[in-house]
């Protein structure tokens, strides 16, 4: 890979990150507020998309969505997955 892509390729997934950060802090404040909520499945499109570890420290650190069985388990099996393809693309 050139230095330009992988530059484009490392921003993108700061960008995905924080966006995934912030899509359960936001989540939770409004779950707080009793307002309008970020559906479930755009807080699984930011981690599947290569936010996932933003998204697994948001859940950890707001304390969102820590009771749904489905978020315990498929958000760090999303991280796992994509540390396992980067391993393999770059060994």
């Amino acid at each position: 890979m050139n230095d330009t892509l992988i530059m484009i390729l490392i921003i993108y997934l700061v960008i995905i990150n924080v966006a995934g950060f912030i899509s359960m802090a936001l989540d939770k404040h409004f779950a707080i507020k009793g307002k309008w909520r970020i559906p479930e499945k755009t807080l699984f499109l930011f981690a599947i998309l290569g936010g996932s570890i933003g998204s697994n420290a948001g859940m950890q650190i707001c304390r969102h969505k820590t009771k749904h069985w489905y978020f315990v388990v498929f958000m760090p099996l999303i991280l796992i997955i994509q540390i396992v393809l980067v391993i393999m693309l770059f060994s």
